[in-house]
């Protein structure tokens, strides 16, 4: 049974079932009833998208029993217990062996709402998260997806799927945060370099002194501090991928060493006079203008026109707003795989000032809001203005194209919860069938694509 957002009640007497299917179902929840706990339990997966609420006291198999068959069956699964005066006792230690809540009759038909809608909000972030994983757990290489459906991103996997199995080295050039490593990654796990090492240097964070040792290595006794035989980064790397990131950082004197490198495929530790030959990928990613460097003497021209093979350009994420959305709401179900939580999804309220913050860290500052949004989300009542460290930075945009990139979002999150049905996302937004075709035809949205 994978129905979601269904409560499953069961009780012996049909009035009360009666009464509280009527009270729920005008809460717009749907509830499925049964008289007795051995009918539910056919009923009941690990794949369930609802919850259980179950009458403590039943004729044969009672509602303690019933929370322990369920637990053997989903310990996840919610099960609310409706108790007697009597069994508040009772209640309170099925509470410790794992019942969600009790309710004790009698009750408020608010106090059925309210408790259900929660337990259905907590199963639902529990299904998000077990699927999440499902997905993480199946993806064989530890590379991470490039999420974003914008022109420039679906551009960017068509080149890197085109290209990551040719051997070409490969110039990628963004702002800080755009995920330039990620990008190396994917090329290295796209290849068939995969099986063999990933191997990413920051020449930035290596001082001028160390760099040649750290890149080719290093004989014994070949300097003061040369004690024992170092093996370097493009040796390390040799069968695999060499990601030289920030390579504007590298020395001058360092870029001789490399563009030989890149041309005769070999290397010589310092100190030595063998040559070890090299059979691998090199990606250099960079956040100034090489091009512009080098016509002012600060980077080589002829490496520049070396490495200058394949590039690949990331965006800044202003110029991709529309997968913000889809990027937030990736990094919290990231996030609440990592730390273990559950939390609840920004509402489309929210998605505003996301949308129309200026992101100057880029997609790294959005996945730190993200993180911040599990973590300190509750303490800030979920307030995703209060975790952008309280800046008000917005970047100057037209209503028009403000109201244009909230109204896509939208669309596009209600064709998602939906799997792309048409007729469920006119029920969700409440527009007719030809306002939403021509929607979609002008944000370039395929209902296909959400299924």
């Amino acid at each position: 049974m994978k129905t979601s957002n269904t409560v499953i009640f069961i009780d012996d007497e049909k009035h009360i079932r009666q009464a509280n299917t009527q009270t729920l179902e005008l809460a717009d929840i749907a509830v499925t009833c049964f008289e007795s706990a051995e009918k539910a339990l056919s009923h009941i997966d690990k794949d369930l998208g609802g919850i259980i609420v179950c009458d403590i006291r039943l004729p044969m198999m009672d509602g303690m029993t019933l929370l322990r068959r369920v637990q053997k069956i989903d310990q996840d699964l919610p099960v609310i217990l409706i108790t007697g005066h009597g069994d508040i006792s009772t209640a309170v230690n099925a509470m410790r062996d794992g019942a969600y809540d009790f309710i004790e009759k009698p009750y408020s038909a608010e106090r059925l709402v309210k408790t259900v809608k929660r337990a259905l909000e907590k199963r639902s972030l529990t299904l998000e998260n077990r699927k999440l994983r499902r997905e993480l757990e199946a993806q064989k290489t530890p590379g991470p997806r490039i999420i974003g459906k914008t022109d420039a991103i679906e551009q960017l996997r068509s080149t890197i799927s085109q290209v990551a199995d040719t051997g070409a080295d490969v110039l990628i050039t963004g702002e800080t945060g755009t995920g330039k490593e990620l990008v190396a990654r994917s090329l290295h796990e796209l290849s068939r370099r995969r099986t063999n090492n990933f191997v990413a240097v920051n020449c930035g964070a290596i001082s001028d002194s160390l760099i040649e040792s750290e890149l080719f290595g290093h004989e014994a006794g070949s300097f003061t501090d040369a004690r024992e035989k170092r093996i370097g980064k493009f040796e390390y790397a040799n069968g695999g991928t060499l990601l030289l990131d920030e390579i504007e950082s590298m020395p001058l004197h360092v870029q001789v060493h490399l563009l030989r490198i890149l041309q005769e495929r070999s290397v010589e530790r310092i100190g030595s006079n063998k040559s070890i030959s090299l059979d691998l990928r090199v990606v250099a990613a960079a956040k100034a203008d090489l091009k512009e460097l080098s016509q002012h003497g600060l980077f080589r021209e002829d490496l520049y026109y070396r490495l200058n093979v394949v590039r690949l350009r990331l965006p800044p994420l202003r110029e991709r707003r529309e997968d913000i959305p889809l990027l937030f709401h990736h990094f919290i179900l990231v996030a609440c795989h990592r730390y273990q939580q559950e939390v609840p999804l920004p509402e489309s309220t929210q998605l505003n000032m996301i949308m129309t913050y200026p992101w100057p860290g880029n997609v790294r500052e959005l996945r730190n809001v993200a993180e911040r949004y599990v973590l300190l989300g509750a303490q800030n009542d979920w307030s995703i203005d209060r975790l952008l460290s309280g800046s008000s930075n917005v970047e100057p945009r037209s209503l028009a194209r403000q109201v244009e990139i909230f109204e896509k979002s939208l669309i596009e999150q209600a064709l998602s919860s939906n799997n792309g049905s048409i007729k469920e996302v006119m029920n969700v937004l409440s527009i007719p069938r030809k306002t939403l075709s021509d929607k979609m035809r002008k944000y370039g949205l395929d209902k296909s694509d959400f299924k």
